[in-house]
């Protein structure tokens, strides 16, 4: 799979809140960096994301989006050896919780995640 493919499913992965796309995309040594949970490897990442859930629920009160999260700001740097950085600005649907993320890709899938989130949210200031 090329890296725009790659970039492609794992974006539709948030968007859709599917585990298994974001996870079919990500390299064995994959991790995920959040601010106040620490780096989250590929081993924990489907329960991080579940946590994700769980949280967003709480804030929907029964109420249903469409997406799970709407992406915006998309910017994607492509290097001529396969790889890819992307930035994007995200929001979880029905929710206060917004926040940035920067995506590396190499050839094996993608490497990491990492965020960042507005910080007038309990949530931007969870912990493990």
């Amino acid at each position: 799979m090329n890296s725009t493919d790659r970039i492609a499913a794992y974006l539709q992965g948030w968007v859709t809140g599917d585990v298994s796309l974001l996870l079919g995309q990500t390299a064995d040594s994959f991790f995920f960096d959040d601010p106040n949970r620490g780096r989250i490897a590929r081993a924990d990442y489907e329960a991080y994301v579940a946590e994700i859930k769980v949280e967003a629920d709480g804030f929907r009160a029964g109420r249903t989006f469409d997406n799970f999260e709407n992406l915006s700001e998309i910017v994607i740097k492509e290097g001529d050896d396969g790889t890819a950085t992307v930035w994007f600005w995200w929001e979880i649907a029905g929710t206060p919780i917004e926040g940035s993320s920067l995506v590396k890709i190499g050839k094996a899938g993608v490497l990491s995640e990492t965020i960042c989130y507005y910080g007038r949210t309990a949530y931007a200031q969870r912990t493990k």
